[in-house]
């Protein structure tokens, strides 16, 4: 598939056509790791970091993850006990 170079401010920009946007899993918004290898321009989608609920995150808490104890040692400062 055969794209143009155009003018976008001072860079150039390429328009990407949907079929490969699909192909590559591309969407608007997302962020890419542009490289040069051996002379070519190379795409790489970044995915987005998963989201996860305040319930989702308690739901993955286990009995190992809970400690007796949140702190040690004396107080430091004007802690409240």
């Amino acid at each position: 598939m055969r794209v143009q170079f155009s003018r976008w401010g001072n860079s150039l920009a390429l328009r990407i056509p949907a079929v490969a946007l699909v192909d590559i899993g591309a969407s608007e918004g997302m962020a890419a790791d542009l490289t040069v290898e051996k002379g070519k321009l190379v795409v790489t989608p970044i995915a987005a970091p998963p989201h996860y609920s305040f319930d989702e995150l308690l739901a993955g808490i286990t009995q190992d993850d809970q400690l007796d104890e949140l702190f040690e040692g004396p107080p430091a400062g004007n802690e409240i006990w």
